[in-house]
């Protein structure tokens, strides 16, 4: 099958490029020319819409195995779909926790014949418990070479060192989310006035700094690759822009919706808005924009973290972390390109990924187009997730997708 996608704006890493048909064969997408002209393609009309390679989301979380009701695979392949990703990060945070062979064949068995790319990060140590390392060479030999504690933050220190020399063994790369966990105890959301007027214990950004200026160290010690995963801070920025002008091999990504709300918006006890990393103040907004223009950030991520509806339904300090990211992240994309501009966006969703999961460029393969002004209600009807726990819901948004492209599979026509 040949599909003709007619005058679609492409959307590259430098500029948005004039409206131009684009074919795909089946495996590869290409510029039309005369070469690629047959009588029975399938003709898309794409006027307003705009393309991309397709979008890579570096954190997302599946409830399966072992709490689908949260999410199961086959709902999170929809919801990235909605989002308009082409390939996707797992979290090894189910139950069990993805940390050994049995639970990788699992996963990978259940994925496969779904649209996404999916690709297994594995846990550091087993249970999370930060003490005894899983099988980390063994886990590679099953085709593993990301690795971190997703949720919980690699907080052990001789873990962490062990983990880095461990991977440059067969080069992979350690994700964290760095956080201190004692001085982040009890927190429920950013420490600062809006905290102090709701009477909630905050989490200083110092729970972030001093764990990435610790983590910075043992990767100077060690060498390795480091992947800083939704850091949220001014000072996490710094430190990260000066360990890449020193040579580190050190990456970072920040959550989409650390660009659109402030802990100004939870005022009103949302629980929706309770998230991990919380989200800060302007300034810290700021900084991490100024990160993503500078090159310190090298990707967005959706840190979609499903939840079933009880468990937001409750008092904010008994609420559990996450938000369900995924749905909504057209629209966020919309939203932020208007002080952003695209093609840094697109960037930070092909490009940088795609360089920390270590894919070298190759044929255009893959494509997400999405119609930036189509209006759509994002309701329980509309929402291709299990989880509702989105601040968006029951609202009109604009930006959907249309069409996506992966691994030979279309998706979109039939719409």
């Amino acid at each position: 099958m040949t599909v003709r996608f007619q005058s679609l704006k492409i959307i590259t890493e430098k500029e948005i490029l004039p409206a131009a048909d684009y074919v795909f064969d089946g495996e590869t997408i290409k510029k039309a020319n005369r070469d690629n002209a047959t009588e029975d393609q399938i003709l898309v009309d794409c006027k307003g819409l705009l393309g991309s390679k397709g979008w890579t989301d570096l954190r997302c979380f599946s409830g399966e195995p072992g709490q689908e009701y949260r999410e199961t695979l086959e709902s999170l392949a929809n919801a990235l779909m909605q989002g308009g990703m082409t390939e996707a990060v797992l979290l090894p945070n189910s139950n069990p926790p993805i940390q050994s062979k049995s639970e990788v064949a699992y996963l990978k068995n259940h994925s496969h014949l779904l649209f996404p790319t999916f690709n297994v990060q594995a846990a550091v140590t087993k249970n999370f418990e930060g003490k005894e390392l899983t099988e980390m060479l063994d886990l590679n030999h099953y085709g593993v070479k990301l690795f971190g504690e997703g949720l919980v933050s690699l907080a052990h220190s001789d873990r962490m060192m062990k983990a880095l020399q461990y991977l440059q063994k067969f080069n992979g790369v350690l994700f964290d989310q760095s956080q201190d966990p004692m001085l982040a105890l009890f927190g429920q959301m950013h420490e600062g006035i809006p905290s102090t007027m709701l009477g909630l214990k905050g989490i200083p950004d110092l729970a972030e700094e001093v764990a990435v200026q610790k983590n910075l160290e043992i990767l100077r010690y060690t060498g390795g690759k480091l992947h800083f995963q939704t850091i949220s801070t001014r000072g996490a920025v710094a430190q990260i822009r000066k360990a890449k002008k020193e040579g580190l091999a050190v990456t970072a990504d920040v959550s989409i919706y650390q660009l659109l709300f402030t802990d100004d918006d939870l005022l009103d006890f949302d629980t929706r808005l309770k998230v991990l990393p919380p989200f800060r103040g302007k300034a810290q907004q700021a900084a991490l924009i100024e990160g993503l223009k500078d090159g310190t950030i090298d990707a967005l991520v959706s840190n979609h973290i499903p939840h079933e509806p009880d468990a937001k339904n409750m008092e904010f300090d008994l609420s559990p972390f996450g938000m369900a990211g995924l749905p909504t992240f057209v629209p966020a994309v919309v939203k932020l390109s208007k002080e952003l501009g695209y093609p840094l966006l697109i960037e930070k969703l092909t490009k940088g990924p795609q360089a920390i999961l270590g894919n070298e460029a190759k044929e255009w393969n893959s494509l997400t187009v999405f119609d930036p002004n189509e209006e759509w209600l994002f309701d329980e009807k509309s929402n291709a997730s299990l989880a509702d726990n989105n601040p968006y819901f029951n609202q009109t948004l604009n930006g959907k997708v249309k069409y996506l492209i992966n691994q030979g599979k279309i998706e979109g026509l039939n719409e």
